[in-house]
């Protein structure tokens, strides 16, 4: 098994890693829309969730994975309102894998948080 991070400080302070890979299997941890190499949030939710994508899609790398090896996604938002404003970047970065996928509508642990994408990948 191997654990990797983002140097992002939720990781200590909370204790998990940003992705842990077991075999043929990674599995990404909840991402923020946090630009984590400067601890800036963008305001607006669809900047934050093409944050999130970013975040994700360096790990993935990094785990010697790709976007299109996404099984399983699941998205969570704080405001139903937005899910029309995050539909674009959602498309953008998994409109041709097509994962299964689930949404939820649910508070987020800070309030500049407005989305959080998690990620399991597989590859054969």
């Amino acid at each position: 098994m191997r654990r990797i991070s983002s140097g992002s400080p939720f990781e200590a302070a909370m204790g998990y890693s940003r992705a842990v890979v077991k075999g043929p299997w990674c599995f990404v941890s909840g991402t923020t829309g946090y630009d984590y190499a400067t601890m800036e949030m963008p305001k607006d939710v669809a900047e934050q969730a093409e944050n999130c994508f970013q975040t994700i899609a360096a790990v993935l790398d990094e785990a010697g994975f790709e976007l299109a090896d996404v099984v399983r996604v699941q998205y969570t938002l704080v405001e139903r309102s937005d899910v029309a404003r995050v539909t674009p970047v959602l498309g953008k970065w998994l409109g041709a894998v097509r994962p299964a996928a689930t949404m939820v509508i649910a508070d987020l642990i800070r309030p500049e948080m407005r989305i959080e994408i998690e990620v399991t990948a597989f590859k054969a």
